[in-house]
């Protein structure tokens, strides 16, 4: 196939379900591309002598040879040229901002659609599941050593899943009561299906990873009662799950009030919140659209979005805008809430307030400034902030592990050790809220790191 056909093929799309289908349940919406499709797409790939794309990945996945295999009907092998680099291409192809990593630096995206790297990562993990493949690489025997890992995220499923096939014995302590920590309680069923994240678990479990629910470190056990139970090497890997507050008077003992963190996880995990039929999200990431979704098909029947930016300006996936305002839920741009309008203690609405752009921030994104006189009331029976969240980190005093004013811990930047020589940390804990490819990069890193410093060879 020469270059004109290549670029004249269109980029695939996935099969999903329709709106009216999806909005009363959590199936998976996305059903990822079919055999024949995946093939199509791989065909796009131009094999670049320079691949951008594996600079744009945080793992370093080599794009272009896991595409080119596939192309070529060579599933399994292509698959396990991602496995070189990456421990969950299952969960990146679902979950990953591609078009802000590899995709965004896809050459073709420059003036056509990248390639649909994510959609094929996911083909082939799916692949592997539905014709019962091995997800697996062997174990190594074991070697005595003990390694606790702190938070069952992505950087502590990669930390585990590397020192595991390294021959270490690995326990995770996970204070929630489910596994997965943030996948499993911060990103709904229709984005990330429950079965994903229990494959990841079982793939654990099967090189020998003890996995401990519902332990707190710091309250019920402390870092120095790990190291006398033997472990030689600790990782924290907590993640950023504190949501921040929108600073508004009253916000704090006004009823339904929530953020957008513990909206989800008490949602994911079972506990109904039922408090009337009008909901105002605040925010414009992914948790915002993910909370505004989860609320729709938890019987809301009004849903709406304010966002202090516009449209082009939201760090939300592409695909998760469209979809959410193919549900029915209303944007509001260049928006911000001001006030919290209640009555007997409960909210009743929110106050904001019209902005406009300005001159560029610190992150190069311009300003949001506010319009005077442009005040509007939105009516609401929940109010739920999802503006980001913020890293907690372990309150042990047993042993002082370094953190910066920000919460997030401080190590060496290139081994990922903290000023405790036995313990590492890595993921959002330390880079604040960033992506689930990010955290695996660092637990890479941090597993290497380790390996290193219980061999001696530090």
């Amino acid at each position: 196939m020469n270059i004109r056909e290549q670029l004249a093929i269109p980029r695939q799309q996935p099969r999903e379900l329709n709106p009216e289908e999806r909005i009363d349940n959590f199936d998976e919406v996305s059903k990822g591309l079919t055999q024949e499709t995946a093939m199509i797409e791989a065909q796009r790939c131009l094999q670049c002598r320079k691949p951008s794309c594996v600079l744009g990945c945080p793992l370093g996945n080599d794009i272009p040879r896991f595409i080119e295999q596939l192309g070529q009907g060579k599933f399994e092998e292509a698959y396990w040229t991602i496995r070189e680099t990456s421990s969950m291409p299952s969960v990146c192809g679902r979950v990953c901002p591609q078009e802000f990593q590899c995709e965004g630096a896809c050459i073709r995206g420059k003036k056509d659609a990248p390639v649909a790297i994510g959609l094929l990562e996911r083909f082939l993990a799916d692949w592997m599941i539905i014709n019962g493949k091995n997800l697996s690489p062997r174990c190594a025997p074991k070697n005595g050593i003990k390694v606790a890992i702190i938070g069952s995220g992505p950087a502590g499923i990669t930390v585990a899943h590397s020192l595991a096939h390294k021959g270490y014995s690995c326990t995770i302590f996970e204070s929630l009561p489910v596994f997965g920590g943030m996948l499993s309680v911060g990103i709904p069923n229709y984005r990330l299906p429950r079965n994903i994240i229990g494959s990841e678990l079982y793939a654990l479990q099967q090189c020998g990873v003890n996995v401990k629910t519902g332990i707190t470190i710091g309250r019920d056990l402390t870092l120095s009662e790990l190291r006398e139970q033997g472990f030689a090497a600790v990782f924290l890997g907590i993640g950023a799950y504190e949501s921040r507050r929108l600073e508004l008077e009253g916000e704090l003992e006004t009823r339904g009030i929530f953020s957008g963190i513990d909206y989800l996880s008490q949602m994911l995990t079972g506990r109904e919140i039922a408090l009337g039929d009008r909901v105002v999200v605040i925010g414009g990431g992914n948790v915002a659209i993910d909370v505004a979704r989860v609320a729709l098909r938890s019987g809301w029947k009004e849903v709406t979005i304010v966002y202090r930016r516009t449209r082009e300006e939201m760090p939300a996936s592409r695909v998760e805008i469209a979809h959410v305002e193919e549900e029915g839920v209303q944007l509001v741009f260049l928006a911000a809430p001001v006030r919290i309008v209640r009555e007997d203690g409960q909210v009743t609405g929110v106050e904001c307030q019209r902005m406009r752009l300005g001159e560029p921030d610190r992150t190069g994104r311009q300003r949001p400034e506010p319009i005077e006189g442009s005040n509007f009331v939105l009516q609401a029976d929940a109010l739920i902030a999802a503006v980001g969240q913020k890293v907690i980190p372990v309150l042990d005093e047993t042993v002082p592990v370094a953190v910066t004013p920000r919460g997030t811990y401080v190590v060496d930047p290139v081994t990922l050790q903290t000023n405790v020589e036995w313990i590492f940390a890595g993921g959002d804990t330390v880079l604040g809220p960033k992506t689930v490819a990010k955290a695996m990069c660092q637990g890479l890193d941090a597993a290497e790191s380790m390996h290193r410093y219980m061999q001696g060879s530090f």
